[in-house]
């Protein structure tokens, strides 16, 4: 009955450290929609809208189609906010122009909030236009609490499959 019992828990571990946890959805928005995997439609049936990207640290990177009026901040919006590992001070939008020149404008989300502040200093943020690629970088982290997590789940499987194996000698 012992090692019934042991083998079980060996199995309920083991399982707990494999097991997988969707933390996002992906459906309807209200009267937004998203046509297919990585393409979101937040256009708006009243304006001109544009094709725009966003990747990198955001919870819904993709490509989207949005009115030709919305900001930056709009756009992250959209992609559902930047996640814990993005770097909000290094963002960066590329703009490709038609005679194939490009351009990288680095700025940070201080600059963005803080826009009108900043104006007299140095030029503003330009606004988003049809082709734009907007990529918020990052770095992923670890945190104590994830680390520790592992490092006790770890220590917990090696001292049951040693019982395990003091069990099954014996």
């Amino acid at each position: 009955m012992k090692k019934i019992f042991l083998v079980f828990c060996l199995f309920v571990l083991t399982g707990s450290l494999f097991a997988q946890v969707k933390d996002y959805e992906l459906g309807s928005y209200g009267i937004y929609r998203q046509t297919q995997g990585g393409y979101f439609d937040y256009s708006d049936p009243e304006q001109l809208n544009i094709n725009v990207s966003l990747w990198g640290f955001v919870k819904y990177p993709g490509r989207y189609l949005i009115p030709i009026n919305s900001t930056v901040i709009d756009l992250l919006s959209y992609g559902g906010g930047p996640t814990d590992d993005a770097l909000l001070e290094d963002l960066r939008l590329f703009r490709i122009f038609p005679d194939s020149s490009q351009i990288m404008i680095k700025f940070g989300l201080n600059e963005l909030l803080h826009e009108s502040v900043l104006k007299s200093r140095r030029a503003s943020i330009p606004d988003i236009e049809a082709g734009d690629v907007l990529l918020v970088p990052g770095e992923p982290r670890i945190y104590f609490r994830e680390g520790y997590s592992m490092v006790l789940s770890t220590i917990s499987l090696l001292i049951s499959l040693t019982i395990l194996i003091i069990n099954l000698v014996d």
